[in-house]
C-alpha cells in the first residue's frame, strides 16, 4: 500500500478573493492556479486535478488548456481533468485534447470523465438534458474506442457513425490513463468495471466507509469479467494548516459559502457549524493539522483498498495564499506521514 498509495489534489478554479476580501479576476485566479500546480510538482505532490465548470464562481471552462501551461512549467508531477464532463462534449475531440497534453507533459496526463455535478454545459452547447444518462453512455463507448488508437468503426444515435476513421494524435505510451468518476450509483460502478477502467470516487459528505458497498461490487465486477485488479481512487475536500484550530477557522467561512451558494440551487439548507465540525470529524472533510489530516487519509486509504487519494483543496472564495500554504504542508509534511503509517 505504501509504495502504491498516490497522493493529488484537485481544484475546481474557484474564484477567489484576495486577502483584502477583494474578488480575483478570472484571468488572475487561471494563473493561480498555474502556480499551486507548480508548487505542487516542487513539493512531491503525485497528482494534479483541474475541474471543469460553466459557470460564475469557477474560472476554468478548458481544462485541458490550463493543464497544458501546467505541462509546461513542471517537471514530474501527473496531471488530469477533475472531472472532463464528457455528456457535453466530443469525445473524438476530448482525446485529442488529452493526447497533446499527454504529448508536452511527455506523458504524464491522465483523464477522469464523468457527467459532472452541474448541468450548465447541456444548454451552452446544445444538448438535450432528459438525455443525461444515454448521452454519457453513448459518449463513453466512443472515447473508449478512440483510447485503443487503432482505427475507429462505430455506430451510435447521438452522434454521425465512423468508418474506418484514425484519430490524431497518438500517445507515446499507446494508452492514455483514463479513470472514470463515480458519484455513488451501482450502475457507474458496473460501467466502469465493464470498460476496464479505474474508478475514482467523488466523496463529499459522509463516512467514507459507506462506499465499500461500491468498491466490493467494483471488485466483483472486475473479477466477472476476468480483468486484472484496477486503481481505485478517492476525491475529497479538505485543508491543511498549521494547527486544527487555525484549519478549521480559516477554511469554515469560505467553505460554508461555496456550499451554501451551490446549495440554493439545490434545496440545501445553509451548513452550520455543527454540521461542519462533523464532516470534520466523522466524515469526508480533511481538515486540520498535518499530523490529523496524514491520519484520516491513511485510515480512508486502508478502509477502502486506494490507489490513490485527491484531496479537493479549492474551497470558494478561500484566498491563493491559503492554498499555496495548504499544498506546501500537504506535499511536504501529509504525503510523508501517510507513507509512514502504511508502510
Amino acid at each position: 500500500m505504501a509504495q502504491q498509495l498516490e497522493l493529488g489534489l484537485d481544484t475546481f478554479g474557484d474564484v477567489t478573493e484576495d486577502l483584502s476580501g477583494a474578488t480575483v479576476p478570472y484571468p488572475q485566479v487561471i494563473r493561480n492556479v498555474i502556480a499551486e500546480a507548480q508548487l505542487a510538482d516542487e513539493v512531491g505532490v503525485d497528482f494534479i486535478g483541474v475541474g471543469e465548470h460553466h459557470r460564475s464562481d469557477f474560472a476554468v471552462s478548458a481544462p485541458e488548456v490550463v493543464l497544458a501551461g501546467i505541462a509546461a512549467s513542471t517537471s514530474r508531477i501527473r496531471m488530469g481533468s477533475a472531472v472532463t464532463v464528457l455528456s457535453s462534449d466530443d469525445p473524438i475531440r476530448v482525446f485529442q485534447r488529452f493526447a497533446t497534453v499527454d504529448a508536452i507533459s511527455n506523458g504524464r496526463a491522465e483523464v477522469i470523465l464523468g457527467r459532472g455535478s452541474f448541468t450548465e454545459s447541456f444548454p451552452l452547447f446544445g444538448f438535450d438534458l432528459s438525455k443525461y444518462e444515454e448521452l454519457f453512455e453513448e459518449k463513453l463507448d466512443l472515447f473508449a474506442a478512440a483510447r485503443t488508437e487503432k482505427p475507429i468503426t462505430w455506430e451510435g444515435k447521438l452522434r454521425p457513425s465512423l468508418t474506418d476513421q484514425s484519430v490524431y494524435p497518438t500517445t507515446e505510451s499507446g494508452s492514455l490513463k483514463t479513470w472514470i468518476g463515480v458519484g455513488g450509483s451501482p450502475q457507474s460502478v458496473v460501467r466502469a468495471a465493464s470498460y476496464g477502467l479505474p474508478m475514482m470516487l467523488a466523496i463529499i459528505g459522509g463516512a467514507p466507509d459507506r462506499f465499500l458497498p461500491y468498491v466490493d461490487l467494483y471488485h466483483r465486477a472486475i473479477a466477472q469479467l476476468e480483468i486484472p485488479t484496477l486503481p481505485i481512487g478517492v476525491h475529497s475536500p479538505g485543508y491543511v494548516a498549521d494547527t486544527d484550530e487555525q484549519a478549521r477557522e480559516e477554511l469554515f467561512p469560505d467553505f460554508k459559502r461555496n456550499r451554501d451558494d451551490i446549495g440554493r440551487s439545490r434545496g440545501w439548507a445553509p451548513m452550520t457549524r455543527a454540521e461542519f465540525e462533523n464532516e470534520a470529524d466523522n466524515g469526508s472533510l480533511y481538515v486540520g493539522s498535518p499530523e490529523t489530516v496524514a491520519r484520516k487519509i491513511a485510515a480512508t486509504a486502508k478502509t477502502l483498498g486506494l490507489s490513490r487519494f485527491d484531496l479537493k483543496y479549492s474551497a470558494g472564495p478561500l484566498a491563493h495564499e491559503k492554498m499555496m500554504h495548504n499544498i506546501e504542508l500537504y506535499g511536504t509534511k501529509v504525503i510523508p506521514m501517510v507513507r509512514d503509517l502504511l508502510a
